[in-house]
């Protein structure tokens, strides 16, 4: 087979582009299965298994009366976040009107609790919605909170695939949960 050839004004790998990557190779365990529910239904899911079960166990940070706030077991930087509905659906759209404006109330007062706690510089805020779009967990909708700082994309988890978290999830749920507004319970 004859070498490809790469046209001259091609960008071929490893050259710059003016692009920035957040590389997270520590992912890779989860991204091929490991944690993640073996179907779409309820009771496969870990978020709803959240729902009920005690704060602790779940990284709850703080509960609503249609969604809660969770921290993700896979972080892609200290303090990064999840709201969730209590109902497991999938599509942003099927929300009704209690649980979009619960989502929009949680997410803010994460973001504000964050600032308190962490002092990020910064945020990225999303969903991703089905596999194609990155959904690690499609079948129950999740808003990602992840506070960003200058700089934190490092070395670490491209050489050594390890990610440079300054505290265990549990103590940055408890930080998280004693400046939440309402002590992280209903609000």
């Amino acid at each position: 087979m004859p070498p490809v050839e790469v046209p001259a004004d091609a960008n071929p790998a490893g050259e710059p582009d003016g692009f920035q990557r957040l590389w997270t190779p520590h992912r890779l365990a989860y991204v091929k299965g490991q944690d993640k529910p073996a179907g779409p239904a309820a009771d496969q899911c870990p978020f709803c298994r959240a729902v009920t079960g005690p704060d602790e166990d779940h990284l709850v940070v703080a509960r609503g009366e249609a969604a809660f706030v969770v921290l993700n077991l896979y972080p892609y930087n200290s303090g990064h976040v999840m709201v969730l509905p209590h109902r497991h659906v999938s599509d942003y759209t099927e929300l009704d009107e209690q649980e979009t404006a619960e989502v929009a109330l949680l997410t803010r007062t994460a973001m504000t609790v964050l600032r308190q706690v962490l002092t990020p510089h910064g945020f990225n805020i999303g969903m991703n919605q089905g596999d194609v779009a990155g959904a690690g967990i499609a079948a129950h909708l999740h808003q990602h909170v992840v506070p960003r700082w200058t700089g934190d994309a490092n070395f670490l988890p491209i050489i050594a695939r390890t990610k440079a978290l300054p505290e265990i999830l549990a103590d940055t749920r408890e930080r998280l949960v004693a400046a939440w507004p309402t002590g992280g319970r209903r609000c």
